[in-house]
């Protein structure tokens, strides 16, 4: 069989440089593209095997028509989510695989840095100390030990956010529609982990039931000066709600490695230009809020790991008939997939 033809899309430096490094034996001929797959883009994936996308690439019900017209036969995700994918609509149409697990580490650790850096001012207190300004007014934090932090997923991510947190003596109550049995973990009901948190981190997926999860009826069952953090999706956290209870004085501070507007934005340098998002804007602009560009994911363990996992999955789907990171609609609704991932999903 000859190499496998990828179209690489939303290429950036990092992901060509551990691309380059997994495919070392050339295995495969992979083509990088810097612009993001959608509907305007997808003649480039012609004739290819496989397009690779992450999770600003749009593939909707057009895109997917067009990569079946150009008998592409496969769109790996190099990335947990898919949110970004109709899955429904690919299915019996075109075959998508994913990379379940990278580093749960990278995230979980990159949640925690968000926190810390929020709550003790670090952010602050290195800007003045450029400026040899070593006033500590205004920079008082507290105290994460016997705060109570809801932890909203607890799958691996989670988990790990968890054990975290247990390290520096927090109380920890958590929901999850499909609770981790004999975990240990003290589930509660989204009402009660509203209200009860101090500490308010994101670590699940989105999907229809939970978009905009944080909106202004749940921001108003929560504490005086909660904390959110959100390494996630964006779409869970109504932004403009968000704006709205920081203006309020009811959210005390956001950390933010995902905005629910974000695909047009992160991973580009716009420090040049007029940003035209609004909301985005009004985030950044506020002091207790902390915005970074989706980089939790982004250590060097992680890119490897996805390099790695993402051509196992072309690899296994080509040469072995199936990959066992298979997605389809039925994977998506948990309760009704019966597959066990031995082969392809249709």
């Amino acid at each position: 069989m000859s190499n496998i033809r990828i179209a690489f899309f939303d290429a950036k430096d990092y992901d060509r440089d551990s691309f380059i490094k997994a495919n070392n034996k050339n295995e495969y001929d992979i083509t990088y593209f810097e612009t993001r797959l959608s509907e305007d883009t997808v003649r480039l994936a012609d004739g290819y095997d496989a397009v690779c996308v992450f999770v600003n690439d749009d593939i909707n019900k057009e895109v997917i028509d067009k990569l079946v017209e150009m008998n592409v036969k496969l769109i790996a995700l190099r990335c947990a989510g898919y949110n970004n994918v109709d899955i429904s609509y690919a299915y019996e149409k075109i075959h998508v695989v994913r990379v379940p697990a990278y580093s749960p580490y990278a995230v979980a650790e990159h949640a925690m840095a968000l926190l810390l850096t929020s709550v003790r001012r670090i952010h602050k207190a290195y800007i003045r100390t450029k400026d040899f300004n070593f006033s500590l007014n205004g920079l008082t934090g507290f105290d994460l030990h016997g705060k109570t932090v809801g932890v909203v997923g607890t799958g691996k991510i989670g988990r790990i956010f968890i054990d975290i947190c247990r390290g520096f003596g927090m109380n920890i109550i958590a929901y999850d529609k499909f609770p981790a049995e004999g975990s240990g973990i003290d589930y509660v009901s989204l009402d009660e982990l509203w209200k009860r948190s101090d500490i308010i981190s994101f670590h699940c997926p989105l999907t229809d039931e939970n978009h905009h999860m944080v909106n202004a009826d749940s921001i108003d069952k929560m504490k005086k000066g909660v904390v959110l953090i959100n390494t996630s999706r964006g779409a869970l956290i109504d932004a403009e709600a968000l704006v709205e209870g920081i203006k309020q004085r009811k959210i005390g501070a956001a950390c933010l490695d995902v905005y629910e507007e974000e695909s047009n934005v992160f991973f580009h340098d716009y420090s040049n230009h007029i940003v035209n998002d609004d909301i985005l804007a009004r985030l950044i602009s506020m002091p207790n809020v902390i915005v970074t560009s989706h980089q939790a994911f982004l250590t060097q363990e992680a890119l490897a790991n996805i390099a790695d996992t993402t051509l196992d999955n072309v690899k296994s789907f080509f040469k072995e008939g199936f990959s066992g990171n298979e997605i389809c609609y039925k994977c998506d609704r948990l309760d009704s997939c019966n597959q066990e991932h031995k082969k392809k999903c249709f």
